[in-house]
């Protein structure tokens, strides 16, 4: 184990905590727009130090896990990678079986050649950002209809991407991403590599300690991390699993803090969060909470129930559900928080007044009046058009594509098969090949008893709830010919369907027939829920919301312009920053700053999934056996709040100290603030986090794995001093 003693030169004094700091700043605007505020709050380091194209930055250190679904980061010289428990979750449950049941009992390598290679999953490097914004609207006017400028804008993105992939001599990715609903466009290099190994994971016990109970909850006492690592060809580029393959030699790695948390203390955090609707409009609000949201939140909770029936009547069952029972339970509860906080913190009224100062100002001038004059009315003529479909479009999505395993499954096999029936021979033998990924993915977490109550429930839920003249085309078969009976069409689907096992799908690849391919009662069910999604909505209704949303965000920003704006989350690469703090949730409730090790035996309840400690834990916590992972008082940390400003995305995000040196790992933000992908609200908004030294103390004294810690470049801080030393070893 390396360890450094870093006594840094201490020049500012921290306030007491005002409350979180919003935003999502893009990297390649932190210098302009952010420096001297982080500065002024407690950053050590500048803009450069975080994200600079020529030289190593911290950016080097952060990655995107498979295409944003999480975030990562490089935390040893050897490619050695921290994320989430729940972010690996997926991985974990892959390696598991009943007699290896690794989500229960966790895992973690000794050496290197124990790390197993995941299907499937990629990390992306960041390489560098630039504005194409003129290239993209190069081609447009305010003459043009929305269809029309799309297609240019859709134009524009292809012939760029075309020439940057013909040129490429390095095997980037290229993304171009639109930023404030189609006023910017900026585009996105990314460095992919796809031998990624599981490292090691805590037992579920410690990874997901509180389940669904405390999900979203604070005070919080959950281990969620894992580790993965990073492999390389012996040119340290991107490579197809090989043995062969060496771990990956990052630019930067994190050095690791043991120093803790204080209240105040500067944090900064770092990732890919997916998606905020911080520009929702009043309109958007009112749909939200009176049909999207309690739609979501009945059709899952029925979800939830079934699978949950299932998987605990059968331990085979459990491990292949259990990641897709814990991202069904995760929005559900989201959106129950999410309505709560809306109407709590009267966002509808925010929104009413934005709306009102920015219809003044459209009023002030003949250019602003003729610029954005009908920006408000466009975003309202949306929202009246969809009304009448937006229930039905929930119950399209979760009740039937997302409902249960066959439909989705259903759509991609149904819309790939018919590549089989080409008279060219490499496309029959892609498409086979595609087909035969589909049912490797697909067959190894399905369970067709499972299944088949999940169509049964949700499609008659769906039928039920649901207007005729909204529902998809399959279910006037289901009255015509099995008297409105889901139960009975159900019993012949998965009597006849070549797609509910897996051996006869793969017949069916091997030896396909058109006739069969139409008549299959899955694929007929799927297809014609997938027309009902997308067909809901007619055109002139989404050419309202683009141009309306277009003209209401440039005008706001042009109607302020001395605020610095930052775009809606989109899953590309964002810095967030604010003091570590408490909050008040209610009248006469206090919440601190941080949970100890004492809360998890004060939780402890074996006869509760949720609250199981396993003996070795317990046994460890009881002796108080901390060693150098204990705070000043003695106590062992386990997690910390802080105003940072994070969604979906981040989960798995590096939490930096002043320095730029790693104290936690984001996972979850607290129940008062669910709103806040809408509106922030900065003295109840709190980034929860897993104290870093908890997660080495359950690597090194909990699971043995102490090859781990030698990797990784521990700290030890030393604040409010006025020498600066680097480096130094630390004496025994």
């Amino acid at each position: 184990m390396k360890r450094i003693l870093l006594i840094a030169i201490v020049t500012i004094f921290f306030s007491p905590f005002a409350g979180a700091q919003e935003g999502m700043w893009l990297m390649h605007t932190l210098k302009e727009i952010n420096e001297a505020s982080m500065q002024n709050s407690g950053f050590r380091l500048t803009a450069d130090d975080i994200y600079d194209i020529n030289n190593a930055s911290i950016k080097d250190a952060v990655l995107r896990l498979n295409g944003g679904s999480c975030t990562a980061e490089v935390i040893s010289s050897q490619g050695l990678v921290l994320t989430n428990h729940h972010c690996a979750y997926g991985a974990i449950q892959g390696f598991s079986s009943p007699e290896n049941d690794y989500l229960t009992d966790g895992f973690f390598a000794k050496s290197k050649d124990q790390e197993m290679h995941i299907d499937g999953f990629e990390v992306s490097f960041l390489v560098r950002i630039e504005d194409v914004t003129s290239r993209i609207l190069a081609d447009t006017n305010s003459d043009m209809s929305e269809e029309d400028r799309n297609e240019a804008i859709d134009s524009a993105k292809k012939s760029l991407l075309k020439e940057l992939n013909e040129g490429d001599t390095e095997g980037y990715d290229y993304e171009v991403k639109s930023f404030y609903y189609g006023n910017e466009f900026y585009m996105f290099v990314y460095n992919t590599y796809t031998d990624i190994r599981l490292v090691g994971a805590p037992p579920e016990s410690v990874g997901k300690y509180g389940g669904d109970t405390d999900n979203w909850m604070w005070p919080r006492h959950t281990g969620d991390f894992s580790m993965l690592r990073i492999y390389a060809d012996a040119d340290n580029n991107p490579a197809d699993y090989s043995e062969s393959n060496i771990p990956y030699s990052p630019k930067r790695h994190l050095k690791i803090s043991m120093e803790g948390v204080e209240q105040g203390d500067f944090t900064m955090v770092m990732g890919y969060p997916g998606s905020t609707d911080r520009f929702l409009s009043s309109w958007g609000i009112e749909q939200a909470l009176e049909l999207h949201n309690p739609s979501v939140v009945d059709i899952r909770d029925l979800k939830l129930k079934t699978m949950k029936k299932h998987m605990d009547a059968d331990l085979g069952v459990r491990i292949q559900y259990a990641a897709k029972y814990a991202q069904t339970a995760n929005y559900w509860k989201y959106y129950i928080g999410q309505s709560k906080g809306l109407r709590a913190l009267d966002v509808h009224s925010q929104k009413q007044a934005i709306e009102k100062r920015f219809a003044a100002w459209v009023e002030s001038s003949p250019s602003t009046k003729a610029e954005y004059g009908e920006a408000l009315g466009l975003i309202e003529n949306y929202y009246k058009a969809t009304d009448a479909t937006a229930k039905a479009d929930v119950y399209a999505l979760e009740a039937g594509l997302i409902g249960s395993d066959i439909t989705l499954f259903a759509v991609r096999f149904g819309r790939t098969a018919s590549g089989l029936f080409s008279d060219d021979a490499e496309t029959v033998e892609a498409t086979k090949e595609r087909l035969s990924g589909l049912c490797d993915n697909f067959f190894k977490d399905y369970d067709m008893a499972t299944d088949r109550d999940l169509f049964t429930n949700l499609m008659t839920k769906y039928k039920e709830d649901i207007a005729p003249e909204h529902l998809p085309s399959f279910f006037a078969t289901v009255d015509s010919k099995f008297k409105g009976s889901i139960e009975k069409y159900a019993t012949k689907m998965y009597a006849k369907s070549f797609l509910v096992s897996e051996e006869s799908a793969r017949a069916f690849i091997e030896n396909p027939s058109e006739k069969d391919l139409d008549k299959d009662l899955a694929i007929s069910a799927a297809m014609s829920i997938l027309q009902a999604y997308f067909g809901s909505m007619e055109s002139s209704a989404q050419a309202d919301f683009d141009k309306g949303y277009r003209l209401f965000v440039k005008g706001l920003r042009e109607m302020q312009p001395n605020k610095a704006f930052y775009p809606d989350a989109n899953s590309t690469m964002r810095c967030t920053y604010g003091p570590v703090g408490d909050y008040s949730p209610a009248d006469a409730v206090e919440y601190d700053f941080v949970t100890t090790a004492n809360g998890i035996l004060q939780k402890m309840d074996n006869s509760d999934p949720e609250f199981v400690v396993p003996a070795r834990l317990e046994e460890l916590l009881v002796a108080r056996d901390y060693g150098q992972y204990a705070d000043d008082s003695g106590e062992l940390n386990i997690c910390f709040i802080h105003g940072t400003d994070i969604t979906g995305g981040n989960s798995g995000s590096p939490v930096m100290n002043a320095n730029g040196d790693l104290i936690g790992i984001a996972f979850d933000g607290n129940w008062e603030a669910m709103s806040g992908d809408i509106a922030f609200e900065p003295s109840l908004q709190r980034t929860i986090s897993v104290d870093i030294r908890y997660v080495l103390w359950i690597i090194d004294k909990f699971s043995g794995a102490t090859n781990l810690i030698d990797e990784m470049d521990l700290v030890w801080d030393t604040k409010n001093v006025t020498t600066s030393e680097e480096a130094i070893s630390d004496p025994k």
